[in-house]
Protein backbone atom coordinates (compact mmCIF):
# COMPACT_ATOMS: atom_id res chain seq x y z
CA UNK A 1 0.00 0.00 0.00
CA UNK A 2 1.49 3.33 -1.07
CA UNK A 3 1.36 6.47 1.21
CA UNK A 4 0.64 9.77 -0.60
CA UNK A 5 3.07 11.46 1.97
CA UNK A 6 6.31 13.68 2.21
CA UNK A 7 9.14 11.07 3.77
CA UNK A 8 9.88 13.99 6.22
CA UNK A 9 6.50 13.85 8.14
CA UNK A 10 7.18 10.71 8.86
CA UNK A 11 10.40 8.98 9.42
CA UNK A 12 13.16 9.89 11.65
CA UNK A 13 15.89 10.92 9.66
CA UNK A 14 17.79 8.14 8.74
CA UNK A 15 16.92 4.81 6.41
CA UNK A 16 18.58 1.41 7.75
CA UNK A 17 19.76 -1.83 6.10
CA UNK A 18 18.88 -5.45 6.83
CA UNK A 19 21.86 -5.71 9.34
CA UNK A 20 21.57 -2.16 10.93
CA UNK A 21 20.00 -1.79 14.27
CA UNK A 22 17.02 0.76 14.85
CA UNK A 23 15.32 1.87 17.89
CA UNK A 24 12.42 0.09 17.70
CA UNK A 25 12.70 -2.43 21.01
CA UNK A 26 9.15 -2.27 22.84
CA UNK A 27 9.83 -4.90 25.70
CA UNK A 28 8.08 -7.52 23.67
CA UNK A 29 5.17 -5.31 23.40
CA UNK A 30 4.45 -6.42 27.10
CA UNK A 31 1.03 -4.79 28.52
CA UNK A 32 0.08 -2.89 25.19
CA UNK A 33 -2.29 -4.41 21.52
CA UNK A 34 -2.39 -1.00 20.72
CA UNK A 35 -1.02 -1.63 16.75
CA UNK A 36 -3.29 -4.37 17.15
CA UNK A 37 -6.09 -2.21 17.36
CA UNK A 38 -8.45 -0.32 15.28
CA UNK A 39 -6.25 -1.36 12.34
CA UNK A 40 -9.62 -0.37 9.65
CA UNK A 41 -8.26 -2.09 6.59
CA UNK A 42 -4.58 -1.32 6.69
CA UNK A 43 -2.90 -4.64 7.04
CA UNK A 44 -2.60 -4.89 3.16
CA UNK A 45 -1.56 -8.81 2.73
CA UNK A 46 1.35 -9.77 0.41
CA UNK A 47 1.81 -13.54 -1.17
CA UNK A 48 4.52 -14.78 1.67
CA UNK A 49 1.53 -13.53 4.20
CA UNK A 50 -0.68 -15.65 2.67
CA UNK A 51 1.47 -18.67 2.45
CA UNK A 52 2.44 -17.96 5.84
CA UNK A 53 -1.15 -18.26 7.06
CA UNK A 54 -3.06 -20.47 5.06
CA UNK A 55 0.30 -23.27 5.53
CA UNK A 56 0.74 -22.82 8.95
CA UNK A 57 -3.32 -22.37 9.58
CA UNK A 58 -3.88 -25.77 7.32
CA UNK A 59 -6.89 -23.20 6.15
CA UNK A 60 -7.49 -22.23 2.57
CA UNK A 61 -7.81 -18.41 1.16
CA UNK A 62 -11.76 -19.61 0.91
CA UNK A 63 -12.23 -20.88 4.48
CA UNK A 64 -10.53 -17.27 6.05
CA UNK A 65 -12.65 -14.71 3.58
CA UNK A 66 -14.59 -12.94 5.23
CA UNK A 67 -14.06 -14.14 8.71
CA UNK A 68 -10.66 -13.46 9.37
CA UNK A 69 -9.54 -11.84 5.77
CA UNK A 70 -11.84 -9.48 3.02
CA UNK A 71 -10.56 -8.21 0.08
CA UNK A 72 -11.09 -4.79 -1.50
CA UNK A 73 -8.79 -2.40 -3.89
CA UNK A 74 -5.58 -0.69 -2.81
CA UNK A 75 -3.90 1.06 -5.89
CA UNK A 76 -6.24 0.11 -8.20
CA UNK A 77 -5.63 -4.00 -7.47
CA UNK A 78 -7.80 -6.24 -5.74
CA UNK A 79 -5.65 -7.19 -2.51
CA UNK A 80 -6.59 -8.91 0.60
CA UNK A 81 -6.50 -7.48 4.08
CA UNK A 82 -6.95 -8.70 7.65
CA UNK A 83 -10.72 -7.77 8.61
CA UNK A 84 -10.16 -5.72 11.80
CA UNK A 85 -12.32 -7.45 13.85
CA UNK A 86 -14.07 -11.07 14.10
CA UNK A 87 -17.70 -11.08 12.74
CA UNK A 88 -18.51 -14.23 14.22
CA UNK A 89 -17.64 -12.87 17.59
CA UNK A 90 -20.41 -9.24 18.22
CA UNK A 91 -18.14 -9.36 21.96
CA UNK A 92 -15.34 -8.05 20.11
CA UNK A 93 -15.75 -4.36 18.91
CA UNK A 94 -12.29 -3.68 17.54
CA UNK A 95 -8.72 -5.56 16.93
CA UNK A 96 -7.46 -8.09 14.63
CA UNK A 97 -9.07 -11.15 14.99
CA UNK A 98 -5.93 -13.37 15.50
CA UNK A 99 -5.80 -11.12 18.78
CA UNK A 100 -6.25 -13.50 21.43
CA UNK A 101 -8.55 -12.35 24.65
CA UNK A 102 -5.38 -11.46 26.57
CA UNK A 103 -4.18 -9.09 24.03
CA UNK A 104 -1.42 -11.12 22.25
CA UNK A 105 -0.83 -12.40 19.08
CA UNK A 106 -2.55 -15.95 18.06
CA UNK A 107 -0.18 -15.89 14.87
CA UNK A 108 2.86 -14.61 15.96
CA UNK A 109 4.98 -16.92 14.25
CA UNK A 110 3.39 -16.28 11.00
CA UNK A 111 1.84 -13.17 11.12
CA UNK A 112 1.44 -10.86 8.29
CA UNK A 113 4.78 -8.68 6.67
CA UNK A 114 2.92 -5.46 7.97
CA UNK A 115 2.61 -6.39 11.56
CA UNK A 116 6.50 -7.51 11.55
CA UNK A 117 7.57 -4.39 9.91
CA UNK A 118 5.20 -2.07 12.04
CA UNK A 119 6.75 0.71 13.16
CA UNK A 120 9.20 0.49 10.31
CA UNK A 121 8.07 1.44 7.01
CA UNK A 122 9.67 0.72 3.30
CA UNK A 123 11.06 3.66 1.75
CA UNK A 124 10.84 2.83 -2.14
CA UNK A 125 13.42 4.11 -4.75
CA UNK A 126 12.02 4.16 -8.52
CA UNK A 127 15.42 5.08 -9.83
CA UNK A 128 17.23 2.00 -8.50
CA UNK A 129 14.36 -0.15 -7.96
CA UNK A 130 15.39 -0.40 -4.46
CA UNK A 131 14.38 0.44 -0.78
CA UNK A 132 15.23 0.93 2.50
CA UNK A 133 14.15 0.72 5.51
CA UNK A 134 13.02 3.61 8.20
CA UNK A 135 11.64 3.97 11.77
CA UNK A 136 7.95 5.97 11.68
CA UNK A 137 8.18 8.52 14.29
CA UNK A 138 5.04 8.41 16.54
CA UNK A 139 3.54 5.76 16.03
CA UNK A 140 4.69 3.38 18.46
CA UNK A 141 2.08 4.57 21.51
CA UNK A 142 5.08 2.04 24.03
CA UNK A 143 8.09 4.60 22.32
CA UNK A 144 10.34 1.74 21.18
CA UNK A 145 14.02 3.15 22.47
CA UNK A 146 16.17 -0.61 22.72
CA UNK A 147 18.24 -1.19 19.76
CA UNK A 148 17.24 -3.91 17.47
CA UNK A 149 18.81 -5.77 14.18
CA UNK A 150 16.18 -5.00 11.37
CA UNK A 151 16.28 -8.53 10.23
CA UNK A 152 15.67 -10.04 13.54
CA UNK A 153 12.68 -7.00 14.31
CA UNK A 154 10.89 -8.27 10.83
CA UNK A 155 11.89 -12.06 11.82
CA UNK A 156 14.15 -12.49 8.79
CA UNK A 157 17.65 -14.56 9.10
CA UNK A 158 20.08 -12.40 7.92
CA UNK A 159 21.40 -14.87 5.71
CA UNK A 160 17.71 -14.79 3.56
CA UNK A 161 17.52 -11.12 3.26
CA UNK A 162 18.65 -11.07 -0.13
CA UNK A 163 16.01 -13.45 -1.32
CA UNK A 164 13.61 -12.05 1.43
CA UNK A 165 14.20 -8.47 0.11
CA UNK A 166 14.13 -9.05 -3.64
CA UNK A 167 10.84 -10.95 -3.45
CA UNK A 168 9.58 -7.79 -1.79
CA UNK A 169 11.00 -5.54 -4.14
CA UNK A 170 9.34 -7.47 -7.44
CA UNK A 171 5.86 -7.77 -5.71
CA UNK A 172 5.54 -3.53 -4.98
CA UNK A 173 6.94 -2.82 -8.71
CA UNK A 174 4.98 -5.82 -10.37
CA UNK A 175 1.90 -4.28 -8.56
CA UNK A 176 2.91 -0.77 -9.11
CA UNK A 177 3.95 -1.15 -13.10
CA UNK A 178 0.53 -3.32 -13.25
CA UNK A 179 -1.68 -0.36 -11.64
CA UNK A 180 -0.49 2.08 -13.90
CA UNK A 181 -1.18 -0.04 -16.77
CA UNK A 182 -4.81 -1.21 -15.94
CA UNK A 183 -5.60 2.52 -15.80
CA UNK A 184 -6.39 2.43 -19.52
CA UNK A 185 -8.10 -0.47 -19.83
CA UNK A 186 -12.12 -0.85 -19.34
CA UNK A 187 -14.22 -1.56 -16.14
CA UNK A 188 -14.52 -4.97 -17.10
CA UNK A 189 -11.27 -5.92 -18.15
CA UNK A 190 -9.16 -4.01 -15.50
CA UNK A 191 -11.32 -6.36 -12.93
CA UNK A 192 -10.49 -9.41 -14.89
CA UNK A 193 -7.07 -8.18 -14.55
CA UNK A 194 -6.82 -7.73 -11.03
CA UNK A 195 -9.02 -10.80 -10.59
CA UNK A 196 -6.51 -12.69 -12.33
CA UNK A 197 -3.42 -11.73 -9.85
CA UNK A 198 -5.91 -12.57 -6.88
CA UNK A 199 -6.17 -15.70 -8.58
CA UNK A 200 -2.46 -16.93 -9.20
CA UNK A 201 -0.85 -15.15 -5.89
CA UNK A 202 -3.84 -15.68 -3.15
CA UNK A 203 -7.01 -17.84 -4.11
CA UNK A 204 -4.69 -20.99 -5.51
CA UNK A 205 -3.41 -22.93 -2.79
CA UNK A 206 0.39 -22.78 -1.35
CA UNK A 207 2.65 -26.06 -1.23
CA UNK A 208 3.25 -26.79 2.60
CA UNK A 209 7.12 -27.50 2.88
CA UNK A 210 7.80 -26.22 -0.10
CA UNK A 211 10.01 -22.87 -0.81
CA UNK A 212 7.90 -19.86 -0.48
CA UNK A 213 10.63 -17.81 -3.01
CA UNK A 214 10.23 -21.06 -5.57
CA UNK A 215 6.43 -20.64 -5.65
CA UNK A 216 6.39 -17.48 -5.60
CA UNK A 217 8.93 -17.04 -8.76
CA UNK A 218 6.66 -19.70 -10.74
CA UNK A 219 3.74 -17.48 -10.33
CA UNK A 220 5.28 -14.51 -11.09
CA UNK A 221 6.53 -16.03 -14.08
CA UNK A 222 2.99 -17.01 -15.32
CA UNK A 223 1.38 -13.94 -14.24
CA UNK A 224 3.97 -12.01 -16.50
CA UNK A 225 3.17 -14.38 -19.39
CA UNK A 226 -0.31 -14.14 -19.08
CA UNK A 227 -0.23 -10.55 -18.86
CA UNK A 228 2.62 -10.00 -21.07
CA UNK A 229 0.38 -7.51 -23.72
CA UNK A 230 -0.31 -5.42 -20.85
CA UNK A 231 3.79 -5.01 -19.23
CA UNK A 232 5.54 -4.60 -22.31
Amino acid sequence: MIREVDIEDIWDGRFYRAEDEAPVGCGDCSGCSDCCRMTGDSIVLDPLDMYRLTCGLGRSFEDMIEKEIEIRIVDGMILPNIMEHDEADPSREDGCPFLDSSGRCGIHEIRPGFCRLFPLGRYYRDEDRSFRYFVQKGECTKGGSSMVKVCDWIGVPEEETGRYEAYINTWHFFLKDLSARIGMLTDRSRDQVTRYVLQIFYVMPYQVGTDFYVQFDRRMNRAREGLAPLLR
